[in-house]
């Protein structure tokens, strides 16, 4: 077991790539916190599956572009398990619409959400992390922030490019204690694009060189790298997670 006895925080964990970050971590002997904002059914359906299987997880609602709700997260946590030794800022959005019909309240929510929320969680929980022997702050961003640009979601792809920024100015701010590494997946095969049009799906599975979407889990074993004792000399790293475009 990779993750035996630490703690983990997964925000957004309720569905998709952050649930199977969240299984992944707690299968490899992880306590974790699956955090939510709307899916409060889902989550506690998800922590009682990972209970039964004899696993640790606790779930806690916050939204993490609010800052007391950050902190309250993070004391959920270390009251409830004794500290923090990893944090993966997975929680975002996206709105899709023609660029110049985007207002200024959409943008700020996406900005709230997707970058200001990962920089919150990670300032809140820097002080734990420091007292770890392996803290870790795993941040997902996205293809969107490099290559697959689009003005539907230029608003999202700018917040997933902060993150790579962010990511970088971390790893110098928390070193030499704290590793701090980004995720860049592209497609993956989630709720959310699996309502997308089949055409526009077939289209863009055409241009990834392995011919399909990725699975939520290949991000987890990303995931699950970074945070344990294999990635102890990575940090302020960029990691494409796409099949390959």
């Amino acid at each position: 077991m990779k993750l035996l006895n630490k703690v983990a925080i997964v925000t957004g964990s309720s569905r998709g790539i952050g649930r199977a970050i969240a299984k992944l971590f707690a299968e490899n002997g992880a306590k974790v916190i699956v955090n939510y904002l709307n899916s409060e059914e889902v989550a506690n359906q998800f922590v009682s599956e990972l209970k039964g299987n004899g696993l640790i997880a606790e779930s806690f609602k916050a939204d993490i572009s609010k800052e007391l709700e950050v902190k309250q997260l993070i004391n959920f946590a270390v009251d409830t398990f004794g500290g923090v030794d990893i944090l993966v800022n997975n929680a975002g959005i996206v709105s899709d619409k023609e660029w110049n019909q985007k207002t200024v309240e959409e943008w700020q929510r996406l900005l709230n959400t997707n970058l200001i929320g990962q920089f919150l969680t990670s300032k809140h929980v820097a002080e734990h992390l420091q007292k770890s022997n392996a803290g870790r702050i795993i941040n997902i961003s996205s293809t969107n922030a490099t290559k697959t640009l689009s003005p539907y979601s230029m608003d999202y792809d700018a917040t997933k490019a902060g993150v790579i920024s962010l990511t970088k100015n971390l790893a110098i701010a928390l070193q030499p204690n704290v590793l701090v590494n980004a995720i860049l997946p592209g497609w993956v095969d989630t709720d959310m694009n699996r309502e997308l049009e089949d055409s526009y799906i077939a289209e863009e599975k055409e241009k990834i060189f392995v011919k399909r979407f990725g699975k939520p889990e290949e991000i987890a074993n990303v995931a699950l790298f970074l945070a344990s004792e294999d990635a102890s000399f990575v940090n302020g790293s960029i990691i494409e997670v796409d099949g390959g475009t």
